[in-house]
């Protein structure tokens, strides 16, 4: 697809800055929940177990749709998606906001990760119509990339706050005059794009990828409670794993697919989603067992614990805007993404001993701003390789496949880490046994980025992509 209207110097920054926005509440979706769950259990009359869908309801759907989000955007134009995309989550965030049903807050959840999924690859694939080919291009990824860890952090500091100041409605009804304002500014800013090439839309492929992403993380989040050798557990698995089966099948056959499979072989392209899936399955997981540290075993309040993650956030926006471009220019992607993912495994180990009886300043600060160093070390040349690697025609399915890999790695890891530690913390854990069970949990994160430090060594080539061509 091509742009119609070329943008002047101050419409591709201003766009820069939507398009970063789109980032950073779509991140911000997913954790400005956390602190407010409690208060939605009590009012909704949500149980224990299905509490967690108020968090998984949006990220599988998120995640689940972020394929057919980048197959719209290059087949009606990305400016088109990105707007739709925005009434969608709004529409969402006033259905979750207004829910007075387990049913309905669900179902709200469920619209806002649909309305995501298309903003989030519209998103880049606009960013490489304002700066592919050019110099600033470097510094347009390291501002997209920084809006992700600070739209988490902030998620937790401002949920914090409206939870305890006003009711957690609020933290759903904040997304929407947010997105009003980007709405009135898309027009103006971005640039308007032909319509794609022509063709169905693989409704098949976008529903067995849904589908079968749910049913995973459904039999991971339950195993805890009902056995993971159990008729539901097994069958839950088993149907997640024949519906992605089926979504390969599919895509094999598809004249128009969600995801050409042609894309896969490409080693930049295939090494770059990797390191992204683990990024997303290291750092979720880290931030979520981190704030229970801080609240449950240090008994900080929700306000608290979210300005404790404002150092990191900081250190994440000052190296990915200043540091990580300079040194990807100097080096390239590869030995980045490497080092990255090495020093934020050690940033998680370092946290997993933190103690019971501990504090903020020993057991939680230094160890978090290492990870957060390896983290900003590690996502833009990453999500920049994954990029650049595809066919311009194919930018937004390259977009979507980058955002599904973060975001299903940070959905099934966290699952997985949610079963492991509070299988060793035990039930009515204290706060010493709680302590234990998030060390396990930060272990078995920093094992996952080592490793996926490891693969990228032997996966990628030497010679990693840095601008668009």
């Amino acid at each position: 697809m091509s742009s119609q209207t070329a943008q002047s110097p101050a419409q591709r920054w201003l766009g820069l800055a939507l398009i970063a926005t789109a980032q950073f509440i779509v991140i911000m979706d997913t954790s400005i929940v956390g602190v407010a769950l409690p208060d939605m259990q009590r009012d909704l009359g949500f149980t224990p177990e299905s509490l967690s869908w108020v968090f998984n309801a949006y990220v599988v759907a998120f995640g689940g749709l972020l394929l057919l989000g980048g197959r719209l955007s290059d087949a009606f134009g990305a400016r088109k998606i990105f707007t739709l995309g925005w009434i969608i989550l709004i529409a969402g965030s006033a259905v979750a906001g207004a829910a007075g049903s387990v049913g309905a807050e669900i179902a709200g959840r469920a619209i806002q990760g649909a309305g995501s999924a298309l903003i989030a690859p519209a998103a880049l694939t606009l960013l490489m119509m304002l700066f592919g080919g050019t110099s600033d291009l470097p510094k347009a990824f390291a501002i997209y990339g920084a809006a992700a860890p600070i739209g988490g952090a902030a998620g937790v500091f401002i949920g914090g706050v409206l939870t305890e100041y006003t009711s957690w409605p609020w933290v759903f009804y904040a997304t929407i005059p947010v997105a009003l304002i980007v709405l009135a500014f898309t027009a103006t800013a971005l640039p308007r794009t032909t319509r794609g090439a022509k063709g169905s839309i693989d409704v098949a492929g976008a529903v067995t990828a849904t589908a079968g992403l749910a049913a995973l993380v459904y039999g991971v989040v339950t195993a805890p409670e009902v056995g993971w050798l159990t008729a539901t557990t097994i069958g839950a698995l088993g149907v997640g794993a024949a519906l992605l089966i089926a979504f390969f099948v599919i895509q094999s056959r598809s004249k128009n697919p969600l995801l050409r499979l042609g894309l896969l072989r490409a080693p930049l392209l295939g090494a770059a989603n990797g390191a992204q899936l683990v990024l997303g399955g290291a750092w979720v997981s880290m931030w979520f067992f981190l704030n229970l540290y801080l609240q449950q075993v240090l008994g900080a309040s929700a306000f608290a614990a979210g300005a404790a993650l404002l150092p990191m956030t900081g250190l994440v926006v000052i190296v990915m805007i200043t540091l990580a471009p300079r040194l990807q220019a100097r080096f390239g992607a590869k030995p980045l993404i490497i080092v990255g993912l090495l020093i934020l495994a050690a940033g998680l180990l370092w946290m997993s001993f933190a103690r019971a009886d501990g504090s903020y300043a020993v057991d939680v600060l230094p160890a978090s701003l290492l990870s957060a160093l390896g983290m900003s070390l590690t996502f833009v040349p990453s999500l920049g390789t994954a990029i650049n690697a595809a066919p311009p025609a194919e930018t937004g399915v390259a977009s979507g496949l980058v955002s599904t890999s973060y975001q299903i790695g940070s959905a099934l890891t966290l699952a997985i880490l949610t079963a492991v530690a509070y299988g060793v913390a035990g039930v009515e854990p204290s706060k010493l046994e709680l302590t234990a069970g998030y060390s396990a949990a930060f272990v078995g994160a920093a094992i996952l980025a080592a490793a996926g430090a490891a693969v990228t060594a032997v996966a990628m080539k030497p010679s990693g992509v840095t601008t668009a061509q």
